[in-house]
């Protein structure tokens, strides 16, 4: 034998044609597959699923249109594997070129992808109007962007309710210059806050987002939705999350809105209906034994007292502020 003609598959045992073919055809569906079913395996390579009917809605047309999609790969890279390994030269293939034109392949494949685009645009536009429908909701609360806070106010049937969320003091102390402060140390490093927004779980929250001075969004991915908040407008968003999700959830103003911008996280606790009917009560007996205490008097020349009205706490400036100063109100 002639070793100078030897080659590698001298040394393989001999494989039919059939198994080449499926032994290809099998690689390719296990790395298009690991593709999806890899990715509900590990959170870490797939887009969350989230807590709320919204977020869940969108993770379902999301894995709708993966499976889409690796059923494509698969006929197309199936096709071509398939040509490649009957039709090769080394087979004695010989190409036609006497066709160059099919009305009918054509048309085939210009209808199958706009079937495929029409059944994947019905539920996506469907679930796109569910996302604006903010209509039926049980609870609103009105939230406006600062540099760099948020201000939460609610209606209905927690009305009078209104506090300020700002970056917690762990936080800020350690994001100062020569704090001594290891960030690593300190839990939730830049998204905890002083307040927290809190809401029911299994109740439709509709939030109703402006901004006082420049470009902000309200953003938490665990709810899967996310608005901009802009000055002059109002803009609607509404979640609800599902029941036996409780928990604190947290997320950050997605628009760079300064140079603060990275100090302005957002905190949600999601409580039960009881349990949020039990903290709107005591927010509520606190208001009203802070309006029942008795104002603070100042001495008239004649040394009567002087009835003093209670201060009004002063609106955040519209315009930019030091770091320091804006988390430590």
């Amino acid at each position: 034998m002639n070793l100078n003609r030897l080659t590698v598959n001298h040394f393989r045992p001999a494989r039919t044609r059939g198994a080449v073919l499926r032994r290809a055809l099998g690689l390719l569906a296990a790395s298009l597959l690991a593709g999806s079913t890899g990715a509900q395996a590990f959170p870490a390579m797939n887009m969350p699923v989230g807590v709320t009917v919204l977020s869940h809605d969108i993770y379902r047309i999301h894995i709708e249109v993966l499976w889409v999609c690796v059923a494509i790969a698969v006929a197309v890279f199936g096709v071509m594997i398939i040509a490649l390994v009957r039709f090769r030269h080394s087979k004695g293939a010989v190409p036609d070129t006497t066709m160059t034109h099919s009305t009918a392949a054509e048309v085939i494949w210009t209808i199958i992808p706009v079937l495929i685009l029409v059944s994947l645009a019905i539920p996506a536009a469907r679930t796109m109007i569910k996302i604006d429908d903010t209509s039926h909701a049980g609870l609103t609360i009105r939230v406006t962007g600062y540099q760099w806070k948020w201000h939460y106010t609610y209606l209905d049937e927690a009305s009078g309710i209104s506090f300020f969320s700002t970056l917690s003091q762990n936080s800020n102390f350690a994001s100062q210059l020569d704090s001594g402060i290891d960030p690593r140390t300190v839990p939730h490093y830049l998204l905890s806050v002083d307040h927290p927004l809190v809401i029911p779980s299994g109740v439709k929250v509709r939030l109703l987002i402006t901004s006082a001075d420049v470009i902000h969004a309200w953003w938490v991915p665990a709810f899967g939705v996310k608005r901009s908040a802009i000055p002059g407008f109002i803009n609607e968003l509404w979640v609800k999350v599902l029941p036996g999700h409780e928990g604190v959830y947290r997320g950050q103003c997605a628009a760079l809105c300064g140079r603060g911008h990275g100090f302005m996280p957002i905190v949600v606790d999601v409580k039960t209906p009881a349990d949020f009917a039990k903290w709107v009560a005591a927010q509520k007996a606190a208001l009203k034994q802070a309006s029942a205490a008795p104002a603070p008097a100042l001495m008239a020349p004649n040394d009567a007292p002087v009835a003093r009205a209670r201060p009004v706490p002063p609106t955040p400036p519209l315009g930019r502020r030091p770091l320091t100063a804006q988390v430590l109100d």
